[in-house]
Formats: structure tokens, C-alpha cells, sequence
């Protein structure tokens, strides 16, 4: 039970706006996600929210930046979400962990990277490494392109340009959203022209551009280069009073190379987002019901009956 407001405020306060909630409390069989416009994260809240509506709740997504989501968090109006990249994310999430307002559960994707990236015919030519980059910044015209400011790379990029860790510090970071940067990505190799950007895995890039990761001893990305967990978020006091949904989503869990089908599908493809979740659900039956064991509807009923007579599984 609790009442939209500090969120709200904040988003009309930053000029986002935070669809209307009803000004009576929420409903106990409520969820609301926080889902900032990233496909992978937006095909999964959709898997997830079909799957929970089956079951009788009543699923919201707020698409809303990754600060916006994590003060959310913090103060009860965002109750779950799904990409908490780790480490890259630890400063916005340590505070809210230590303060005990957010608590952690599942690795819902393995096998993630975040870190530079490069071209193939870059890379071959030699600049393998955030150390090669300074050398060879007129070829790049100084210039890293990132996938939105306010976003945990940004924060990393920024940290480094304003230390000058391997010589950025005359560099600038291009902050546009992802379609916006992929799209300069896709002309930059269509030119044969050098570019560097944020890369990260699982996503269809990797699929569809000829490209390389570079190096980083430092790394500024996390441990082993931006080696990666995507872990699902829940806000503590909604998890105390939801031990069903900890449940469902301490199994809510997908591969890497699935969670690329999903970003190729709907990131490049152009298939709705319900629609992808639809197709992954009806072709995955095991996994769904996987995801399903002890979990119950909103009527105190198994949950997988009630998902495979909805799916028609």
C-alpha cells in the first residue's frame, strides 16, 4: 500500500512525466517496473509481466531513466527491476543496499560484457586497447559515442575523461540514446571509418556489426573488462510483502544467447515488444514452468495451470 508521489514529482520535476496513477493506494496485487528504454530489458519486463498477469496481478512499466529508477527504488514508488548491470551499476546500487531500501535477487542473464568497442578492420589495424586510443584520437575525432547520459557508462566514461585515465582527457563523449548510437555505429562501418563506442553483450550488435572489444587493464568497466551480471532489483519492503514474487523471480532467469534473440527481434527486427514475449513464451514451455515451481496466482492456485491454460502451452 502506498501512494505514487515522490516519483511522480521528480519525473514532472525533470520534465519526463510518470504516467497517472489512481491517487488511491495501490493495490496489493500491483507491480509496478522500472524499465529504462533498453530492448532487453523492455522484452523481459513484457515476459515477465505476461506472465505475472495470468496469474492475476496487475503489472505497470514506468519507461524512465536508470537514476529516476534507482531513487524508485529507494523510496517504494518502483517495486522490481530487471537490469542491474553489475558491477557497472554498483554506485547507484551500494547506497540503497547498505541503507537496506533495495534488495538483490536473481542473475536473470549470464555471460554479459560492457566496455569499448571498436570495428573489426580497427581492431586488425592494430589498436587492440583503451591504451592505443590517445594515439590515435584524430582518426576517432576525439570522440566516444555512449547510449544515454545518466546511464552507468556514462558515469564510468565521464569519470575517466575527467581523470584523463589512458589520456581521454581531451576526449568527448557523444551521449545519444541507443538507436542513436548504433545508428552512427552502422554508418561509421558502412564508411570505413573508425568509431568507438559502449558495446555490450548479449545484444544483437554482436550478431549484426563486424566488431571487437578492446582491452582495458585498468578495467574502468568492472573486473574482467566489464564481465557482467544482469541482476534482478526488488525493493524490500515489496518483497517482504510479496514473497511470491521473490519467488517467481529468484527463477526468472534466461541465457545469453536468448536474451540476444529477444534485442534482435524487437531492437532490429521491429516486432512489438508483446509480441516477442509472446513467442518466446509459447516456444519455451520447460522453461516457463521452471520459472513457475512454488510460485501461486493471486488466488492462492498453482501458477503453471493457470500460465499453460492462458498460453494455450
Amino acid at each position: 500500500m502506498r501512494y505514487a508521489t515522490t516519483l511522480s514529482a521528480l519525473l514532472l520535476g525533470t520534465g519526463l512525466g510518470l504516467s497517472a496513477m489512481p491517487a488511491a493506494q495501490a493495490a496489493d496485487d500491483t507491480i509496478v517496473f522500472g524499465a529504462p528504454a533498453w530492448p532487453g530489458i523492455s522484452v523481459k519486463t513484457e515476459i515477465a509481466s505476461q506472465l505475472l498477469g495470468a496469474l492475476g496481478y496487475h503489472p505497470k512499466t514506468e519507461e524512465i531513466g536508470l537514476q529516476v529508477i534507482y531513487q524508485g527504488l529507494d523510496s517504494g514508488d518502483v517495486d522490481l527491476f530487471l537490469g542491474a548491470w553489475l558491477p557497472a551499476q554498483q554506485p547507484m546500487l551500494e547506497p540503497l543496499e547498505k541503507k537496506g531500501s533495495v534488495r538483490r535477487l536473481a542473475t536473470n542473464v549470464t555471460g554479459a560484457q560492457m566496455t569499448l568497442a571498436v570495428p573489426e578492420s580497427v581492431y586488425e589495424s592494430g589498436i587492440t586497447s583503451f591504451a592505443d586510443l590517445d594515439a590515435h584520437r584524430d582518426e576517432f575525432g576525439g570522440e566516444i559515442y555512449g547510449f544515454g547520459a545518466g546511464s552507468a557508462a556514462s558515469e564510468i566514461l565521464h569519470k575517466a575523461i575527467d581523470s584523463d585515465t589512458w589520456g581521454l582527457g581531451d576526449w568527448t563523449l557523444v551521449d545519444t540514446s541507443t538507436v542513436g548510437m548504433l545508428s552512427a555505429v552502422k554508418s561509421h562501418i558502412d564508411n570505413h571509418e573508425p568509431i568507438v563506442w559502449v558495446g555490450w553483450k548479449p545484444h544483437w550488435m554482436n550478431l549484426e556489426f563486424p566488431m571487437r572489444y578492446l582491452s582495458d587493464s585498468k578495467n574502468l568497466f568492472g573486473k574482467g573488462n566489464g564481465a557482467s551480471d544482469v541482476r534482478t532489483l526488488i525493493a524490500s519492503a515489496y518483497a517482504e510483502t510479496h514473497p511470491n514474487l521473490v519467488t517467481f523471480f529468484d527463477q526468472f532467469t534466461f541465457s545469453a544467447a536468448a536474451q540476444s534473440w529477444m534485442i534482435q527481434q524487437y531492437g532490429q527486427v521491429g516486432e512489438s515488444q508483446q509480441a516477442v514475449a509472446k513467442t518466446w513464451i509459447t516456444a519455451h514451455p520447460e522453461q516457463v514452468q521452471a520459472m513457475l515451481k512454488d510460485v501461486e496466482t493471486t488466488a492462492g492456485e498453482p501458477a503453471w495451470p493457470a500460465v499453460k491454460a492462458a498460453f494455450s502451452l
